[in-house]
């Protein structure tokens, strides 16, 4: 009532006091007083420690203002802060009374008005109010979502979880209350059944449990959960040759939308960078989906991981195989005490079944000599030396290499023979594996004996270490023998395969058959033969070799003319029947010409003819008229004959001394 009537009574005694001076003095009261109305009192303080173990004490308090030239005076019981230009003040405990309860206020001063906050009575040992949840963390678990954040003490807190999805930022929050678990320093809360491939928007605070009034902490900012990578990238290889390198171009899709609203991260190592081997390369997370990187020519595995705020996905693996080489040689087993440089490392890729594989490697390096004490004997190495040239790795030898040699540790497996004939056997086998050679193997032992013999010695053969299987020949029929095989390394014979081989008795021959056979090989090859030559024949006609008798000249003194025996011969001549035929002046002349190449001849045919025709008696007085017909029947028969001859001896082609005559018949 006093304030408000206050204005009524000012103007009553204004209307009875008129000077000047005394309205400036009222203005300015009225000045003053209107700007002390505008003081609004501030919250009422929270003083607390961050934690139970601090010592440092902060109040805190809120106020209303637009103005800047305010200040504070802080009351704690006796206790006063004065002149504080913030809304919080640190102070140290030790100067506090902390084990009774007291009272707190704030007065507020803006300009030359002040206002006081409400006063509390508290306790100030039993209040903790921790800080806001930061560095927060979180991964998927199935369908639950893990949070993890610094811990503001080594105790266990409470912590209140609100959220709600991404794509729906205007719903509400839904709240999920449970108390933290403490490990290395950080809290980690599970909140349960959510759905791990949605996105969500997530908000944290968090209250001491060590106290009896503890203050619930600030909200956290708002923290945005990606979906879960599940699926690994699908990543594809481009290999290009260089000089002792290999470059690789890797691609890979992109992930899901859902898992990406805060963005993806790639990260690719390689097994060769990792060891330092022998450029030290770091890559950084990319967040494009191509990288090119560069290996050497020994087996590389290449993984590929995709990283966003809630994890990262199962790595994509590249296996690059080693380079095939067409043969490599030995390496000289001097190496292990070859010096190693800078920048310089050496592989050994332990062959299992003739492949090598990245997870049985050792690397030496400059830094790293020691791992050499890993290398084992007897065991096959595949040996790479590689330089960093540039900043890119190139190998410069590769080789198989043993540290020690030693005889093979087994036998052949599955020894075995077939195909047995009289003299021979088909002999197979697995070749021994590189694991249980223990050495460069040069070849294979193989030895037989004959069983029944007791004389017999054992022949031995060596056969190519890259053969499996072998025909043994030179065998005798119906005959047993053991026969055994082992392999053989520069430091020995191992273990041998052995087994037992009988021979088939040797087969009868069929003696029919053969003679058979031989006969008809013989009439073959007659009837050929005379085919062939009547071939030869009409294609290839003979031609007559002409014959030039030797000549000798006629010597008058030393050879004399040969006398000519005559001869005088009885001839008795029939008159002939007019009906006989004559003979053509042709044939005469024929018979001339016959006369004259060859005398001796007409001689014998004339004394044959004469003694036919005279065969019928002695004397004409012995001839009667019977005899003399039957003689003249005879004679004209024979001269017939004798025409017949004549005329197929006239159309013949005449040889003589070398001559050809054609004599044409004509016929009468």
């Amino acid at each position: 009532m006093i304030f408000r009537d206050f204005p009524l009574n000012l103007m009553e005694t204004l209307k009875c006091r008129r000077s000047l001076h005394q309205y400036v003095v009222v203005f300015m009261f009225l000045v003053t007083l209107g700007t002390g109305s505008t003081c609004e009192a501030p919250s009422s303080p929270q003083c607390f420690r961050r934690s139970s173990a601090e010592i440092m004490y902060v109040c805190e308090w809120t106020m209303n203002t637009t103005e800047s030239d305010v200040s504070y005076d802080l009351h704690i019981e006796e206790v006063q802060h004065r002149g504080i230009k913030k809304t919080t003040c640190s102070m140290i405990g030790d100067t506090l009374i902390r084990k009774r309860p007291v009272e707190i206020w704030v007065a507020a001063h803006v300009g030359n008005s002040s206002c006081t906050s409400p006063r509390r009575s508290v306790e100030l040992q039993h209040i903790v109010k921790h800080d806001i949840p930061q560095n927060i963390t979180m991964s998927w678990l199935k369908n639950n979502l893990s949070l993890s954040w610094s811990a503001a003490e080594e105790y266990p807190a409470l912590a209140e979880v609100r959220f709600r999805r991404h794509d729906h930022p205007t719903d509400s929050w839904e709240t999920r209350m449970t108390n933290t678990t403490h490990e290395t320093s950080k809290y980690s809360v599970i909140v349960v059944n959510l759905l791990k491939f949605t996105p969500y928007q997530v908000q944290i605070r968090q209250r001491s449990s060590q106290v009896r009034n503890p203050l619930w902490s600030d909200w956290s900012p708002v923290v945005t959960v990606p979906a879960e990578l599940e699926q690994k990238p699908e990543v594809s290889m481009v290999t290009g040759l260089l000089n002792g390198a290999r470059n690789v171009t890797l691609t890979w899709k992109p992930m899901p939308h859902a898992a990406a609203v805060t963005g993806v991260r790639y990260k690719v190592m390689d097994t060769q960078s990792s060891q330092r081997c022998p450029c030290a390369v770091k890559t950084p997370a990319i967040k494009s989906s191509k990288h090119q990187t560069y290996v050497s020519y020994s087996a590389v595995n290449i993984s590929v991981i995709a990283m966003n705020a809630a994890g990262s996905s199962p790595p994509a693996v590249i296996q690059v195989p080693a380079q095939p080489a067409a043969e490599l040689k030995t390496c000289n087993e001097a190496l292990m005490s070859k010096k190693i440089k800078k920048k310089t490392c050496h592989e050994f890729y332990e062959l299992q079944d003739g492949d090598s594989r990245p997870e049985n490697i050792i690397t030496v390096t400059a830094d790293k000599r020691r791992n050499m004490k890993y290398v084992q004997e007897f065991v096959r190495y595949r040996y790479y030396e590689h330089r960093c040239e540039r900043g890119k790795p190139r190998t410069v030898k590769m080789c198989l290499f043993y540290k020690k040699q030693g005889a093979p540790r087994i036998k052949p497996q599955n020894f075995t023979h077939s195909g047995e004939t009289d003299n021979s056997v088909d002999l197979s086998w697995r070749a021994i594996p590189p694991a249980d050679q223990r050495g460069f193997l040069t070849h294979y032992s193989l030895c037989s004996v004959k069983i029944s013999s007791p004389e017999a010695r054992k022949e031995c053969l060596n056969i190519s270490a890259s053969v499996v299987n072998y025909r043994l020949e030179n065998l005798t029929p119906g005959a047993q023998y053991n026969i055994s095989l082992a392999g053989v390394t520069p430091a020995g014979e191992g273990p041998n395969a052995q087994t037992t081989v009988s021979t088939l008795p040797e087969k009868p021959v069929n003696v029919l058959w053969s003679l058979s056979l031989l006969f008809v090989f013989f009439f073959l090859s007659t009837t050929c033969t005379c085919i062939l030559k009547r071939i030869k024949n009409k294609i290839f006609p003979p031609v007559p070799t002409p014959v030039i008798p030797n000549f000798t000249p006629y010597q008058e003194e030393s050879q004399e003319m040969p006398e000519r025996k005559e001869e005088v011969h009885e001839l008795t001549l029939l008159q002939l029947h007019p009906e006989v035929k004559s003979v053509p002046e042709d044939a005469e002349e024929t018979t001339v010409l016959r006369g004259d190449w060859d005398d001796d001849t007409d001689e014998d045919v004339e004394s044959e003819r004469g003694d036919s025709i005279l065969s019928g008696g002695t004397s004409d007085e012995c001839l009667g008229p019977g005899s003399t017909d039957q003689a003249l029947r005879r004679s004209k028969e024979g001269e017939a004959t004798d025409l017949e001859q004549l005329d197929n001896e006239i159309a013949m082609l005449i040889y003589r001394n070398g001559l050809v005559f054609d004599v044409k018949t004509e016929s009468t």
